[in-house]
């Protein structure tokens, strides 16, 4: 079983009531892991901004991004940038849906208003595959070179959570509570499907 380094990092920001908090993860061989969602619920009852807009794109037979996360209340688009037809379709049970045979950018986007993972296909290309990974809070990102930074969280306890489609199972949320001079590191147990 591999073993994935989870370092929790907090740095002093220019606002008096927040934090930077910087997540790496790591593999085994502390090997920089990326496409990795990682997302912090604040457990303060602090409120929170408005979801967005976002885009779930198609070129080249490829949904555009492959892992898009998002929080709960988006309204996402999904343009076919392609010169031929797609029907995209999720039977995930946090929304389900199928947007018939199209070319071009359907009329109305779609809002994904409960938490989960979706995965997406299209019935035209067996090929086609993506996810999306609709979270409960604004604060989230797809870590890059193993790494995400959130900058200017308000000051507080947040559930931190890390997915990844080829964990083995779903890693333990982590708690933690964001004062400007604490330094975590948690070594969480994780490996491929």
């Amino acid at each position: 079983m591999s073993k994935i380094l989870f370092s929790l990092g907090f740095l002093a920001s220019s606002l008096a009531l927040a934090a930077d908090l910087t997540v790496d993860v790591r593999a085994a061989g502390l090997k920089p892991l990326d496409q990795v969602v990682i997302y912090a619920i604040p457990q303060d009852g602090l409120p929170l901004p408005p979801p967005g807009r976002a885009i779930m794109d198609q070129r080249d037979r490829t949904f555009t991004p492959h892992i898009l996360p998002i929080q709960t209340g988006t309204a996402v688009s999904f343009p076919n940038n392609d010169n031929i037809r797609h029907q995209v379709y999720s039977f995930s049970p946090p929304r389900r849906f199928q947007i018939p045979l199209y070319e071009g950018t359907p009329s109305q986007p779609i809002v994904f208003d409960k938490p989960g993972v979706l995965a997406l296909g299209c019935n035209i290309h067996d090929r086609m595959s993506a996810y999306l990974v609709v979270v409960d809070t604004p604060y989230f990102g797809l870590a890059q070179d193993g790494q995400v930074q959130f900058r200017a969280l308000p000051a507080g306890t947040y559930e931190v959570h890390v997915w990844h489609p080829g964990l083995r199972r779903t890693m333990a949320p982590q708690l933690v509570t964001l004062n400007p001079s604490d330094r975590h590191e948690l070594l969480v147990p994780a490996g491929p499907r």
